[in-house]
C-alpha cells in the first residue's frame, strides 16, 4: 500500500509517520490486504486551545474510498480515533468489500457508464444583489469539471459506497433493473433512495 502522510499548518516527524504506517498496514492486512494507496493529513483546528485533526482516505479498490476524520487534543489520540473509524467500518463490510473486490476484476465495460460532475460556486445574496444588472446570474459559476462513473451495482452497495466514503449523494445504474438510481443523507441521519419510475 503506497501511503503519503502530511501536515496542514504543522510538522509531523517521523515516529508519527512510522506510527501512521505500520497502524495502516496492520488494518490493511487484517481487513482486506488489496488497499491501492492511503493519505492522512494533520492539521490544526481552533484558536487559543488547538487541537489536531486527521483525515484519513484509503483507496480500497476502484471508486471505493474509505474515508475518515477525527479531532483531539493530541496528534496520536486524533490518529487513532480515526484509524478505530477506518477499522469499523472495514469490519462491518468486510465480507462486501471481499465480494466487491472479486466482482470488480470480472466487471464487463459495458456495466459502467461514463459521466461528467461539475462543482458549481454559488452566490451569496450580497453577490445577487450587487450584480442585479447582469442577466447572467442566475446561472452559477463552474468552478470545477469531473470524469465521473456510474458502476451497475445493487442498493446496498451503493449504501455501503456513501457511508464509506462520507460523500452527501452517490448516482448508481441498479443492478435489477439497470435504471439510475441515487442514495442520499438525509438530515436526521438516515439515507434516502431515488429510483424513478418509468
Amino acid at each position: 500500500m503506497e501511503l503519503t502522510v502530511h501536515g496542514k499548518q504543522m510538522d509531523v516527524g517521523d515516529a508519527l509517520k512510522t506510527h501512521v504506517s505500520d497502524k495502516l498496514e496492520d488494518l490493511n492486512q487484517k481487513y482486506f490486504n488489496h488497499a491501492a494507496f492511503a493519505t492522512v493529513t494533520f492539521s490544526r483546528e481552533g484558536h487559543g486551545h488547538p487541537q489536531t485533526k486527521v483525515h484519513i482516505s484509503i483507496q480500497m479498490g476502484k471508486n471505493l474510498m474509505v474515508v475518515a476524520d477525527a479531532l483531539a487534543n493530541d496528534p496520536y489520540a486524533s490518529f487513532e480515533s480515526a484509524a478505530d473509524k477506518v477499522g469499523k467500518q472495514l469490519r462491518r463490510y468486510k465480507r462486501k468489500l471481499r465480494d466487491n473486490h472479486a466482482r470488480q476484476e470480472h466487471t464487463p465495460e459495458e456495466e459502467i457508464m461514463k459521466a461528467r460532475g461539475y462543482v458549481l460556486a454559488s452566490q451569496g445574496p450580497e453577490e445577487i444583489s450587487a450584480n442585479d444588472d447582469n442577466p447572467q446570474t442566475d446561472d452559477p459559476a463552474i468552478i470545477a469539471e469531473i470524469e465521473k462513473e456510474i458502476e451497475t451495482i445493487s442498493v446496498s452497495d451503493a449504501v455501503m459506497r456513501l457511508e464509506l466514503s462520507q460523500e452527501p449523494a452517490l448516482m448508481f445504474r441498479n443492478a435489477k433493473h439497470g435504471g439510475l438510481n441515487m442514495i442520499y443523507r438525509r438530515p436526521d441521519g438516515n439515507i434516502g433512495w431515488v429510483d424513478p419510475q418509468d
